[in-house]
């Protein structure tokens, strides 16, 4: 099957209710965000849903969330059939996801007077890391932190008013969102380097092959004809970088 082909099994997959629903997550400000005149939802993951939708000869619906947590929530309840979400194993238990298209960092933010200054200095016994709640830096902090404690904010826009408000140690987050809360709240440092790369895949629910086969290939012809980067210059997104199938490997 070529990415053109568009069989009655990839429509059952991917538009089983006669049209794409597609889970856009204006958690992450890298891939999505609200006009701030008409409220609609714009950017990178829009325009890859509108590109599918048009491929496979259907409309598009947008299912919004305000966490990745809550796309992963609204898999259970059948409510999207392509959803843009961060490459991690736990998601990938029920979601097939594809290789990554783009690749962003995961920052650390402190107080100007932190004794933090480091990266490596952040996993200390009575160190407090708020988090996005079910977002892939939580996921993969989980994981990875041994001493910090973690405390889950509900949104990953909300980690930093939730840091400031408790006066926790670090705030973890996508470093363009922690960039724009510095630049709002006076005294804040966003730390030097990334504790992760966050690898951006699109995802379809286990058990539907042939539209998840569909959208790997679209997705690979999108990243090789510039439509991708395109989409990020067009929506004004700086600092993510376009991947490309070799970069499958995340954390290098």
């Amino acid at each position: 099957m070529t990415m053109t082909t568009v069989t009655p099994d990839v429509l059952a997959d991917l538009a089983p209710s006669g049209w794409l629903r597609a889970a856009i997550n204006f958690g992450n400000p890298i891939l999505a965000s609200k006009d701030p005149v008409t409220q609609q939802p714009i950017g990178v993951s829009v325009d890859l849903s509108r590109e599918l939708a048009t491929r496979l000869g259907v409309s598009v619906e947008f299912v919004t969330y305000d966490a990745a947590g809550k796309v992963v929530d609204g898999l259970d309840r059948n409510e999207w059939d392509v959803a843009f979400v961060a490459r991690d194993p736990i998601r990938g238990k029920g979601i097939e996801q594809t290789l990554p298209y783009v690749l962003i960092e995961g920052a650390y933010l402190v107080r100007e007077d932190s004794a933090i200054c480091s990266n490596e200095t952040v996993d200390h016994v009575g160190t407090t890391v708020v988090v996005g709640k079910g977002s892939a830096y939580d996921l993969f902090l989980t994981r990875t932190l041994a001493n910090a404690t973690i405390v889950r904010a509900p949104t990953s826009a909300a980690v930093v008013d939730l840091f400031v408000s408790e006066s926790l140690d670090v705030a973890a987050g996508v470093r363009q969102q922690l960039q724009a809360d510095a630049d709002r709240i006076s005294g804040l440092r966003l730390l030097d380097g990334r504790f992760m790369v966050i690898e951006q895949a699109m995802g379809t629910p286990k058990g539907r092959a042939a539209g998840a086969a569909f959208v790997a290939a679209f997705l690979s012809t999108m990243v090789e004809s510039g439509f991708i980067a395109r989409s990020l210059a067009a929506n004004h997104v700086k600092g993510a970088v376009v991947a490309r199938a070799a970069s499958s490997a995340a954390n290098e």
